[in-house]
């Protein structure tokens, strides 16, 4: 039976830990998303968060933990600066200029030496276990639910549906933005301190414009509207290339492909609470006729 798992996790433990990684990008876009907020900058504070670990891991002694912490913090300060003015746009033209902030990361990584330049950072500690990535993504998920139920998560909800009106009821909706915005990247730049420490290797090329095109159709695919569709979401569209091998040199174009179709006829994604209960009580209904 022991040999058996070695053998498995041996073969699969990357997509498991790829499954993981990525559940907790969807869920840090899905934030953003709950609050009216279509922001492609989670791939560029993922990269932040990676660089920020894996330095302090690095070129100190500190423990891991430390590390993760400034995985969050980075971005959340990078966030919170870019923020303050980006987030008076909305719709495209947000999405268009975090997409620019994320170039501009990219290519300030890429030409400076502390960050290892065109080649990135070589020899990071493996320090990232199964087990931290559980719980860390457990917590996530426990945190995001009690914020949904909560007076932030009502608001960020009222902003979504209504900005003019959230605003005329006296709630603030440039506070309640910024803070979706930063604790978006948190949840994205400790993503990222993680995969750095199991990956053993980081590069400016893993945090471009694909990376934050994949993070959206993870959570558009899913569903945006509870914390089961992103996950979900995520985990299908990590073991989709998996299957697919053969395909992986067009997965660019199959990302777009599938949130093309998931904005024409799935626009709830795949996980739609409403949809699931017509379906049940159309199949119970017809069970129940059946029997009569």
């Amino acid at each position: 039976m022991l040999e058996w798992w070695d053998g498995f996790w041996a073969i699969y433990s990357t997509v498991i830990f790829g499954i993981g990684i990525n559940a907790m990008l969807a869920l840090s876009i899905y934030l953003t998303l709950s609050c009216g907020l279509l922001s492609l900058a989670n791939a560029a504070f993922m990269g932040i968060g990676a660089y920020a670990a894996s330095m302090i891991s690095m070129q100190t002694e500190l423990a891991f933990p430390v590390a993760l912490l400034a995985a969050g913090v980075a971005p959340a300060l990078v966030a919170l600066a870019v923020g303050i003015p980006t987030l008076r746009l909305s719709g495209v033209y947000l999405a268009m200029a975090t997409l620019g902030f994320g170039e501009v990361v990219r290519v300030i990584v890429l030409n400076m030496e502390i960050t290892g330049g065109p080649m990135g950072l070589n020899g990071i500690p493996l320090k990232t276990e199964w087990w931290h990535i559980v719980v860390i993504l457990g917590i996530t998920l426990f945190v995001l639910a009690r914020l949904r139920r909560s007076k932030t998560g009502r608001a960020f909800e009222a902003i979504k549906e209504d900005e003019i009106a959230a605003r005329l009821m006296g709630v603030n909706v440039a506070g309640y933005k910024l803070l979706a915005f930063v604790l978006g990247a948190v949840i994205a730049g400790v993503a990222g301190g993680l995969n750095a420490h199991y990956t053993f290797t980081i590069g400016p090329g893993n945090y471009a414009f694909e990376n934050a095109v994949e993070i959206l159709t993870m959570a558009v695919f899913g569903g945006t509207s509870n914390l089961i569709g992103p996950v979900l979401g995520s985990t299908i569209l990590t073991l989709l290339p998996e299957v697919m091998r053969s395909l992986k040199d067009y997965r660019l174009a199959a990302n777009g492909l599938i949130l093309i179709i998931v904005i024409l006829y799935l626009p709830k994604g795949i996980w739609d609470p409403a949809k699931i209960r017509a379906l049940r009580r159309k199949f119970t209904s017809s069970k129940s006729e059946e029997v009569a």
